[in-house]
């Protein structure tokens, strides 16, 4: 395939991947925390039960974390991938009026579709063909509410954002410093620190070791041309036209050189593989990569990958015990740390 002519050199530098575990870290945080949230929402307004998204769950980040571990070792590359927040937002309106199986039917074409266009390469022809300032544009668009809601959480949570903001800003000012004690550690340890001193440390009491474990469940899916008609085509676009140009241009703009058709094929298996376990679309996400990219040592990025793929099916495999401490923690925390992380990249994203 064309597309491995892209590959990286596998050359690393040595020493231990500080940087890039605080980076997979906090990508994990990013991806766990409010768009969980999402999910749960989703499912509760569509009638899901509990067991339905404890499934949905392990199947968005254990099977999407394998994902991850693959395409990164193999292209050498920060190559995150997890679920498209949009299709799960248009999801939960679905399922007020189409049955659980009939969603899953539709996401088995919506693969088929993904997996048919990245084989043709029609993906590829198209993103080299946009001008990189116009999808930096886009991004920048959709980073700008992390840092808007950073800003915000200053009234909300003024002690916790604080902490963890003055932490940032004075770790980024001594480069010294910086190179050895990443700064997303040090608000990371922060904002812990903070929440602890509060006695506002989120609770996991009530969850047993028979609880913590997720129970996936297999699901026989059922086609209908309703569901086709209201789901295939939007779940298809926010993969490809969506998430998909807005992670490849990131990685670009951080000097890589992402398999364009080959991240659209497996978006289109893994889609299928995930909606087995009633999971909505795999697809790229800008944000994750965006994380993972953003230590200096390039060579290193797909480490950062590594490491998010083993924590998202860590999560997955005990999705019942650390959704409910995520969700339990303060929003401020979350924002911040997102806000903080994407800074710089928010800060390029508008320069290009």
């Amino acid at each position: 395939m064309a597309d491995q002519e892209n590959l990286l050199p596998r050359n690393c530098s040595n020493g231990f991947p500080v940087a890039e575990l605080t980076n997979a870290f906090v990508s994990f945080l990013f991806a766990a925390s409010a768009p969980v949230a999402i999910i749960l929402s989703a499912g509760a307004k569509g009638g899901l039960s509990q067991s339905d998204l404890a499934s949905w769950i392990f199947a968005a980040f254990a099977i999407n974390g394998v994902l991850t571990i693959a395409m990164s070792a193999i292209y050498r590359q920060p190559l995150a991938f997890f679920w498209t927040i949009p299709g799960t937002v248009l999801v939960a309106s679905a399922l007020r009026h189409l049955t659980f199986s009939e969603v899953i039917g539709a996401y088995f074409v919506t693969a088929a579709l993904i997996l048919a266009l990245g084989l043709t390469g029609w993906v590829k022809v198209v993103m080299d063909r946009i001008p990189l300032p116009i999808v930096m544009g886009m991004v920048a668009g959709v980073f700008l509410s992390f840092g808007l809601d950073w800003i915000r959480s200053f009234g909300s949570d003024p002690w916790l954002t604080a902490a963890m903001t003055v932490t940032f800003f004075v770790l980024s000012a001594v480069p010294s410093i910086q190179k050895r004690f990443p700064p997303m550690i040090g608000v990371l340890i922060a904002g812990v620190a903070t929440l602890m001193i509060a006695g506002r440390a989120p609770s996991i009491e009530g969850i047993t070791l028979a609880t913590a474990f997720a129970r996936p469940h297999l699901y026989t899916p059922v086609f209908s041309w309703p569901a086709a008609f209201e789901l295939v085509l939007p779940l298809a676009i926010t993969v490809v036209a969506v998430y998909t140009p807005q992670g490849v241009s990131l990685l670009r703009s951080a000097g890589h050189e992402p398999p364009v058709n080959a991240i659209t094929n497996a978006c289109g298996i893994f889609s299928a593989l995930a909606a087995c376990f009633g999971c909505v679309s795999t697809c790229l996400t800008g944000p994750s990569s965006a994380i993972l990219a953003s230590s200096e040592d390039k060579s290193r990025h797909w480490i950062a990958g590594i490491c998010l793929g083993i924590l998202a099916i860590l999560f997955g495999v005990f999705s019942p015990l650390v959704t409910r401490a995520l969700l339990a923690t303060p929003e401020a925390f979350v924002a911040s740390l997102a806000g903080l992380a994407l800074l710089r990249i928010l800060q390029s994203a508008f320069q290009a």
